[in-house]
């Protein structure tokens, strides 16, 4: 059957003023009931916190509670796979982490594909970690702490939360790009490796700037670099690693995902409330305090982010032959 061109064109911009007006509709509508976002880590942590900061805006601003989920274990793989399987509607969401992308490579075989099963939403912090050294170590600068490692190979042992955290890479981005030679000491938790390295039984560390600041400022620590591209603004005077070893980057970071599939419409709602938390000014302190800075987005931008930190770990890990504890 032939319809008139004039007859067509009507009824083609009728079904797209149907979908505009349901897909609205649907962005309108969310969310529906409570929303939870699972966090791959224990309570109180930076992660867990930042969660429930922007978990209390979206509250605010949508009017209805999110729900924070702490399914801790497997290097964040037990709340991803759990975000997997859940429905594609928006009322999961997942805290995605450096362990997400590392986890990629690390793990021979998961349940899941981070990339084709995991939609980005939003970024949301960057938190740099600081290469620090047990004050025994004769060395006040990164390029005092290479020479010393090289005149020493195999001597110096430093200290993780665990194989494949971010911490652990970021130290073996530092080896592979400067040819030292450290020994790998992981520990089971962040606290009990700064245990340790505070009393001296490892030498160096790189950790999670907001864990390390004040062991930093009474001294017991010593900070020789951030280990983000540029100064942080919690310790400015500290440099960068990347100041002496061009190219070198490691930041801690987060930001919200969900299952595949989730309407387009309600990625994008999403994104631009995440995106007005983090211009607020009282936000942004909150996160200052915390020492991480505001890592604000599209998901578009999130999206490449994600890809290129899966690629550049993947490399790493490779490099070191790390495995999964």
């Amino acid at each position: 059957m032939n319809i008139p061109r004039r007859q067509f064109l009507h009824l083609a911009a009728s079904a797209t003023a149907l979908a505009a007006g349901t897909r609205f509709a649907r962005a309108q509508a969310y969310p529906s009931r409570p929303v939870r976002i699972l966090v791959g880590f224990p309570p109180g942590g930076t992660v867990d916190i930042v969660a429930r900061l922007v978990g209390q805006w979206l509250q605010e601003r949508l009017g209805q509670p999110f729900v924070i989920e702490n399914r801790p274990g497997a290097g964040g793989n037990i709340a991803t796979e759990a975000t997997v399987r859940a429905p594609a509607d928006g009322h999961t969401l997942l805290l995605i982490t450096p362990p997400n992308v590392i986890n990629a490579t690390l793990y021979e075989r998961l349940n899941f594909n981070f990339i084709r099963d995991i939609a980005p939403i939003a970024s949301a912090i960057r938190l740099p970690n600081v290469m620090q050294v047990h004050p025994s170590v004769p060395a006040t600068s990164v390029p005092e702490f290479i020479a010393y490692a090289k005149a020493n190979p195999g001597k110096l042992s430093m200290a993780s939360a665990g194989n494949g955290t971010s911490g652990h890479v970021a130290g073996e981005l530092f080896k592979m790009r400067t040819g030292v030679d450290l020994v790998h000491v992981p520990y089971r938790g962040g606290a009990s490796a700064m245990t340790d390295l505070i009393s001296g039984q490892v030498q160096v560390m790189f950790d999670n700037l907001g864990n390390s600041i004040e062991h930093i400022r009474t001294g017991r620590l010593r900070a020789l670099a951030v280990t983000t591209a540029a100064r942080s603004e919690m310790i400015p005077e500290i440099p960068s690693v990347s100041e002496f070893v061009p190219g070198y980057e490691a930041s801690f970071w987060n930001g919200l995902g969900a299952p595949n599939g989730m309407p387009a419409e309600i990625i994008e709602k999403l994104n631009k409330e995440i995106n007005a938390a983090l211009a607020d000014p009282n936000m942004k302190k909150r996160l200052t305090d915390l020492g991480a800075a505001v890592f604000a987005g599209s998901p578009a931008d999130f999206e490449k982010f994600i890809a290129d930190e899966i690629e550049k770990w993947a490399k790493v890990v490779k490099f070191a032959g790390i495995k999964p504890d």
